[in-house]
């Protein structure tokens, strides 16, 4: 069996995350996202993929190449230059399946390996056209709900529904596999009022005008994440280290503490008096100490700094520096990132009450009481800088010395406190 992984979306819902890095390349554990899925497909034994690719195309071309040496697997790429909807982005890998059926996947999930086992089984058991991966939410009127007959068949497919209509919480999880008489539904799939041609309207096409079946599996007690939103992926980063083992290539010096399960990186070095709680991964050329403190959960990249400070269930990504007397906690830092000395994150509120961030304009509630900032890749803080729990700072900005950031800094701005006055100045970058 084939696979294809879509990863041609741009994820505006993690920007600034992704304003350099497509979506499926965003590091977790020092790997990035989309390669967990590659060896997944390939632990089911799938050697065969097309990835669909659009944005930063080249950063997924150039890591994975034709992986042929790399992970024994055979990847092509298709660019979908034009994002017309996921049926759009489907159609392309026509020719590359054949007749044959395939497992199709998202490029933004991290899922536990069994899923895809059971998702093929599911399909060969079956003998159906398809098999859809489900998931139960809490809040059925943001998802597209799938609903099943008693035989556990896809029966039809409702985009947000009202609660009134009370047809279930299951919604799509992102991995399937179909036979090729998708192709054919995808071709009389029509525009939607979006402008897009959905792939939801092509799998009612293949069950009601093509009369094929498509059987619902029901992800339970496995792990699934779609890295939707930015708090996603300090969830995602908990999975992966808790499933690490210890691995130190590097340079430890003396009086250097480390508990539980820690990867460090070739090249890295710890200084004296650091401390080091896993699990935790520390990539290459990174340097640590003296005295710092890294706490449990936190993954720092390649050619980092992390000096007199402490770090806590955090993401920090490559060619960043978080060098002296910073607090950094449940946020996640971008590359070419450097921080002011004494640069403080909160990730607390005084009410105990959930952490809200804005996302595409809206508010959205994370759902945890603890949740820092997010900052853009080759941003700076001058020393002394505070910035509030669930802010983001656009890539490519500068935070002024002495300056409370209590809401979201744009892209490319010079934002600093003048007297009683905060002063936002676009950067001529």
């Amino acid at each position: 069996m084939k696979a294809v992984i879509l990863a041609a979306g741009k994820g505006k819902r993690l920007h600034p995350i992704t304003s350099t890095l497509p979506k499926p390349m965003i590091p977790i554990g020092g790997t990035p996202l989309l390669e967990y899925s590659v060896l997944s497909l390939k632990e089911i034994g799938i050697t065969e993929v097309l990835m669909i690719v659009g944005y930063q195309d080249q950063i997924i071309k150039d890591y994975f190449g034709d992986s042929a040496e790399k992970f024994n697997v055979n990847i092509s790429y298709i660019s979908q230059t034009e994002h017309l909807g996921t049926a759009h982005a489907v159609g392309f890998a026509k020719d590359f399946v054949g007749e044959d059926s395939f497992l199709l996947m998202y490029g933004d999930l991290l899922a536990d390996p069994t899923i895809y086992s059971n998702v093929v089984k599911s399909f060969e058991e079956n003998q159906v056209d398809g098999v859809i991966s489900l998931f139960e939410v809490s809040n059925p009127e943001e998802y597209g709900i799938i609903s099943l007959n008693p035989e556990g068949y896809v029966e039809d497919i409702t985009e947000k529904p009202s609660n009134e209509l009370d047809l279930g919480n299951l919604a799509n999880a992102g991995i399937f596999v179909f036979s090729s008489r998708i192709f054919e539904a995808i071709e009389n799939t029509k525009l939607s009022l979006r402008k897009e041609f959905e792939f939801t309207d092509s799998m009612r096409i293949l069950i009601n005008d093509l009369k094929g079946k498509i059987k619902g599996y029901v992800i339970k007690e496995l792990y699934w994440s779609d890295i939707g939103l930015p708090w996603h992926l300090l969830d995602a980063n908990v999975y992966v280290l808790d499933r690490i083992s210890s691995d130190i290539k590097g340079e430890v010096e003396k009086n250097v503490v480390i508990k539980g399960n820690v990867i460090i990186g070739e090249n890295s070095v710890v200084r004296s008096g650091s401390y080091i709680i896993g699990p935790c991964y520390i990539g290459e050329n990174s340097l640590i100490g003296p005295n710092a403190f890294i706490r449990p959960h936190s993954s720092i990249g390649n050619d980092c700094h992390i000096g007199m400070s402490e770090v806590k269930n955090s993401l920090i990504f490559s060619n960043s520096a978080v060098p002296h007397f910073n607090y950094i906690g449940d946020s996640i830092i971008c590359e070419n990132v450097n921080l002011g000395a004494g640069t403080k994150i909160s990730n607390l509120r005084f009410d105990n009450e959930n952490i809200k961030m804005t996302i595409n304009d809206k508010l959205i509630d994370s759902g945890r009481r603890k949740l820092g900032a997010i900052i853009g890749p080759n941003s700076q803080t001058g020393i002394n800088t505070s910035i509030m729990c669930g802010k983001k700072i656009g890539q490519g900005s500068i935070i002024g010395a002495h300056t409370i950031v209590n809401e979201d800094v744009p892209d490319n701005t010079l934002y600093y406190q003048y007297k009683k006055e905060i002063i936002k100045k676009r950067r001529n970058c």
